[in-house]
């Protein structure tokens, strides 16, 4: 499967997820904030199956609690622009 194919399908996985967690209420805060704790838990529990995957790790396993909160800002953000899903 081509690098783009398996970006496109992590992202629209995680709009999923996203879409999910505002049908039932979640603030974008809230949602921000489960988003960094998954990445906390993928980063220490999940080996990556993909480039992008390990990309992710390696880029969470430097970066400190404020560079953490950016990252997962930044990847719900990414996902929000996907049709179906208000920011």
């Amino acid at each position: 499967m081509p690098v783009t194919d398996r970006f496109q399908q992590f992202t629209q996985e995680l709009s999923q997820r996203v879409r999910a967690a505002q049908s039932a209420g979640m603030s974008q805060d809230e949602i921000k904030a489960r988003a960094q704790e998954i990445g906390d838990w993928l980063a220490q529990a999940v080996n990556p199956r993909t480039p992008e995957q390990r990309l992710l790790k390696e880029m969470w396993q430097v970066a400190n609690q404020q560079e953490q909160e950016a990252i997962a800002s930044s990847l719900v953000k990414l996902v929000q622009r996907e049709p179906g899903v208000d920011g």
